[in-house]
């Protein structure tokens, strides 16, 4: 049976630069759609009136496109209500349920600070907050395999496994949705799929920007939590899981599970941690950290299907691009009939998924030239699948939890096996090499994956083919 809705939404956070720059945009979106009609209440620590709230939201719309209907802005500021307060006081929370008025089946968003966590779940259950409710929590959720365990047992002391939805906005994007219907739509992949036909995977996710003032908290993050061992491993599992056994988004969860589960610890010469220059001089970085902004991991899934295929994982600020992409690199052909099947430079035959900041697919294969020689070219059959008018990833999210459907979030036993293959070196690692603005990563970080050939570098402006 479907779960019921939520009849309210509060969120944490409302102040917030999360709540303003993806939430509130989010909302106005829901609103428009149409799917969006139960009261939210905002809640943080400012004693702001409803008219702050207002115009902040206000602020928050114009800023990300612009208010283009005037009639569902008026309706999500009618939804609109604020409780300000303390989270360590119980009359804050007093306030929130009288606020709620009639709701029974509230929707408690988390977007502040995850030291905060265990003081507002705890604080919701004891109010009777918690009861028929659902929590969303924002990542990071726990900074390494202690932590999470004691965040998961404190958020399931107050609430249960299903009420439960572990956010991350990567889930929630298009691209990557596609790459689980991609596999298991397409019967033929399945018979290249494994170790047999795929020589290495490539994933990277490229920021042409720097920490933007955000030095304080990557100073507590860096890149391996705060990309690499979520974004990035939700992506292997989804590309190496085996097909779910039954059409259900639980099947999905514990099939991805199976693979972080698979996957082999890390050891630190697996790692190459960067920092691009100038970092250090960034607010809220401190004058020696060793903090990394830039993370290459060469991983291995200790699996019947994947035995002995290294994936290899890069994320970083201030590289060359912004884009996200994941390149399949299949096995050359087992003779070289032809002089330039085999090429020595550049990529044989592979599939590559583009994540953003455009989405598609595309099946690189080799053809021949026109005339008598036998020599050919590399070509791209490239699938373009960019729609207008694409629910964001917040909106997606947001809508799913509130509905009660868990597919795109993460499940209790998935984020801890994932937490276990990088906890070895977490503390226990080389330091960070420096490397240019505008580079793709320190040197290396080539080194890592030189057994297998050379990244692939994602460019935003090449054409398709």
């Amino acid at each position: 049976m479907a779960s019921p809705s939520s009849d309210a939404l509060v969120l944490f956070g409302a102040t917030g630069d999360l709540a303003h720059k993806k939430i509130f945009p989010a909302l106005y979106a829901m609103v428009k759609r149409g799917v969006l009609k139960v009261p939210v209440v905002g809640v943080a620590r400012p004693k702001w009136s409803r008219a702050d709230l207002h115009d902040r939201v206000e602020d928050s719309i114009e800023q990300s496109g612009g208010i283009d209907s005037r009639s569902a802005f008026r309706e999500l500021l009618s939804l609109l209500g604020y409780v300000g307060g303390d989270y360590n006081d119980s009359g804050t929370f007093a306030e929130l349920k009288t606020a709620l008025g009639g709701a029974r089946r509230p929707a408690h968003y988390l977007a502040i600070p995850p030291s905060l966590f265990e003081t507002v779940i705890n604080n919701l259950g004891a109010a009777k907050l918690a009861e028929h409710a659902r929590v969303i929590v924002e990542k990071p959720f726990g900074r390494d395999l202690a932590s999470a365990r004691e965040l998961n047992g404190v958020a399931r002391s107050v609430f249960p496994e299903d009420s439960i939805f572990r956010i991350d906005h990567f889930l929630g994007k298009e691209a990557i949705m596609n790459i689980l219907y991609f596999r298991f739509a397409n019967s033929f992949l399945e018979p290249i799929w494994n170790r047999n036909s795929v020589a290495h995977v490539q994933i990277t996710l490229a920021e042409n920007f720097g920490v933007e003032k955000r030095g304080s908290f990557y100073e507590s993050a860096g890149c391996l939590r705060d990309v690499i061992q979520n974004h990035l491993f939700q992506i292997v599992a989804l590309l190496a899981m085996e097909p779910p056994a039954y059409r259900g988004y639980a099947a999905v969860h514990t099939e991805k599970a199976k693979v972080f589960q698979a996957m082999r610890p890390l050891e630190p010469d697996d790692l190459v941690r960067g920092q691009y220059a100038g970092y250090r001089k960034e607010p809220g970085v401190a004058k020696g950290s060793d903090v990394e902004t830039f993370c290459a991991v060469r991983l291995f899934i200790d699996s019947w299907r994947w035995e002995g295929v290294p994936w290899y994982l890069r994320s970083g600020k201030c590289l060359p691009e912004t884009a996200a992409e994941v390149l399949v690199q299949l096995k050359r052909p087992p003779q070289r009939l032809f002089a330039d099947s085999a090429p020595s430079t550049g990529l044989c035959n592979y599939l590559r998924f583009r994540l953003s900041p455009n989405s598609a697919v595309a099946l690189a294969a080799r053809v021949k030239r026109p005339g008598e020689e036998v020599i050919g070219d590399q070509r791209e059959l490239y699938l373009s699948e960019e729609q207008p008018g694409e629910e964001t990833p917040y909106e997606r999210l947001l809508g799913d939890a509130m509905a009660g459907k868990g597919a795109l979030f993460t499940r209790e036993d998935a984020l801890e096996a994932a937490w276990a293959v990088v906890d070895p070196v977490l503390k226990t690692h080389n330091p960070s090499r420096p490397y240019r603005r505008g580079s793709w990563g320190p040197r290396e970080a080539n080194a890592l994956i030189a057994a297998d050939g050379r990244w692939h570098n994602p460019k935003t402006g090449e054409p398709p083919g």
